[in-house]
């Protein structure tokens, strides 16, 4: 079993940030200012040993593939971003493609959404707006990517690159796109792209051109699960916030049978949720969830990979999603725990690949 963990590079500072948010902002400006909600409510998540790291520093990211390889992940999937010619977020993957380190496999996911204040991807307080342009922008688009495609650790299937995109159904001409794109591959010495559709908290289109689907949780479970026993109410200071059960989710999730009617299904899984750090009470926290938890059900979710789905590929959300609390990275709190976790529930499938089963534990000094 492939265990894949999203990856999330706004941890640097870049001048749009700096301009939109304040001089200086990354992700670690949010985790850093939370405050808990309610009794029981723990915030701020810190890294452990006060680790903000910036990821243009290689030793932050060759730290983290160093970590993740030892506990039993197979790759990480980079957020990549893309407004009709503006790349953002971009430098951490341009190093890494640069300077041929971390020794890691990678994939490629295309958040298309628009930015805003909210943090929805919606359409209000608009600070980048997503379009898509016609056939000469998806060429610009595609020749961005090849140089990553073409690298000898990207993830492939069939050989395939293997390229997520999240909101298909915001793309006007997708399937004419994703043809388009198949076509370029061949041109270039390509046998196509492997394309990924995602199945989130939104509206699943039925467009085609997709080779799979992969399921993004805990969003998808939040859509399409039975969402009458998830949710409750608290009032804080006189305004609603959402809290869901951590069990409750993860029971829908294990219930769920895939539906083959979309294709073939990459199976996903949740290490916990709370974006109250970029949200504060109009976000959504989780009650309920631990290491030992996590361990569990991740377990189950890799035996019905294996047996139900009969996917070689397993997504988390996430590595490092320190604002949504959705992050397997070392923390103050639980320390090593949750990768622990993700060991003992690939030794207990007979999953641990032979790549990973002699890593070494790493000692924790990132920054040599």
């Amino acid at each position: 079993m492939k265990l894949i963990a999203f990856l999330l590079p706004q941890f640097h500072v870049i001048p749009e940030n700096s301009l939109w948010w304040g001089d200086g902002f990354t992700e670690w400006t949010n985790t850093r200012k939370a405050v808990p909600l309610y009794s029981g409510h723990q915030q701020p998540k810190e890294p452990l040993e006060q680790y903000y790291y910036d990821l243009t520093n290689a030793a932050a990211r060759n730290w983290q593939a160093e970590v993740a390889k030892a506990y039993g992940i197979y790759g990480f999937c980079y957020y990549h971003y893309w407004f009709k010619g503006k790349l953002l977020l971009e430098q951490p993957l341009k190093h890494i493609m640069t300077s041929g380190k971390p020794d890691f496999p990678f994939c490629l996911s295309w958040a298309n959404e628009s930015w805003t204040r909210k943090w929805d991807g919606g359409e209000h307080e608009v600070l980048i707006r997503q379009e898509y342009g016609d056939e000469q922008d998806w060429e610009n688009h595609f020749y961005e990517l090849l140089d990553a495609f073409k690298d000898k650790r990207y993830i492939r299937i069939g050989n395939k690159p293997l390229f997520i995109i999240y909101r298909p159904g915001n793309i006007p001409r997708c399937e004419e796109m994703l043809q388009f794109w198949n076509t370029l591959a061949l041109q270039n010495g390509l046998d196509g792209i492997y394309f990924v559709r995602t199945l989130g908290g939104f509206d699943i289109p039925g467009q085609g051109g997709f080779d799979a689907n992969v399921e993004f949780e805990p969003h998808y479970t939040f859509a399409h699960g039975n969402t009458e026993r998830l949710w409750n109410y608290m009032i804080i200071d006189g305004q609603e916030h959402l809290v869901f059960d951590y069990d409750q989710v993860w029971l829908s999730i294990l219930s769920r049978s895939p539906h083959r009617n979309g294709g073939k299904i990459f199976p996903g899984a949740y290490v916990n949720w709370d974006n109250t750090p970029r949200l504060g009470k109009r976000g959504q926290s989780c009650i309920g969830a631990s290491p030992h938890k996590f361990g569990w059900y991740l377990t189950k979710q890799i035996q019905r990979a294996r047996t139900l789905y009969q996917s070689e590929f397993l997504f988390i959300n996430a590595w490092n999603e320190w604002a949504e609390g959705a992050f397997l990275e070392p923390d103050q709190q639980h320390r090593f725990r949750y990768l622990e976790e993700v060991k003992k529930a690939l030794e207990q499938t007979g999953s641990l690949s032979s790549v990973h089963s002699g890593a070494r534990q790493p000692v924790f000094t990132p920054d040599e």
